[in-house]
């Protein structure tokens, strides 16, 4: 099965147009964030998921644990899909999921240790998917994404084959180590932000080797 490509990232209609012509199959919008690249304001968000044509997904990345936190986040941007890239209090996805039945859910997990593979098979059974990155949550202030740096694929791989739902890769992919990491880990889809980046900016030779080497 061909191997999807997630954009992260995305800062402007034009990027998100550029993403698309290249055979993206999913738009990552990031929202206020304690650290890491990439955040726009809830309403350049919602201007660029509007823009963004069926069947591309757009994917609203917030911080938010709450349910009506979520909720009411998503409410302003309008995507299509909510990337939880922290781990919700307890009973906020059922919850979500009375107000918004229509809105995919997917968490984020940042692998960095075995204890990992149990957080994930947990957020398993709640989540219409996983998401694999290499954010340290557990810091003073939190990483929840957008590092750059590359986790455990051995870990990720044990995720891949004990999940009931389509799980995300992400974590310092580029066009010299995704193709490995697709053979590797094996998942539903690649994720990258900064590996296609140059100065902060979406440039297309990045993107075409990105896409050249996932899907060669």
């Amino acid at each position: 099965m061909k191997t999807r490509v997630k954009i992260c990232c995305i800062a402007s209609e034009e990027e998100a147009k550029m993403a698309i012509s290249f055979g993206a199959s999913a738009l990552g919008l990031v929202a206020a964030m304690p650290s890491g690249p990439g955040p726009i304001p809830d309403d350049l968000i919602r201007r660029i998921a509007r823009s963004v044509p069926p069947p591309v997904a757009t994917f609203l990345l917030t911080c938010k644990t709450q349910a009506g936190a979520i909720v009411a986040h998503h409410l302003r941007t309008q995507t299509g899909t909510l990337q939880l890239v922290d781990a919700p209090e307890a009973g906020a996805i059922a919850a979500i999921r009375l107000v918004l039945p229509v809105i995919k859910i997917v968490q984020v997990i940042h692998v960095r240790s075995e204890g990992s593979i149990d957080e994930a098979l947990s957020a398993a059974g709640e989540a219409d998917a996983l998401l694999l990155d290499s954010g340290n949550p557990a810091l003073a202030v939190k990483e929840l994404g957008g590092t750059d740096r590359v986790h455990d694929w051995r870990l990720s791989r044990m995720i891949v084959d004990q999940s009931p739902v389509p799980v995300f890769l992400a974590g310092g992919l580029n066009a010299e180590n995704v193709r490995a990491a697709i053979d590797q880990v094996q998942p539903f889809a690649v994720d990258v932000c900064s590996g296609v980046r140059t100065n902060g900016h979406l440039d297309p030779r990045k993107l075409a080797a990105f896409f050249n080497a996932v899907w060669k």
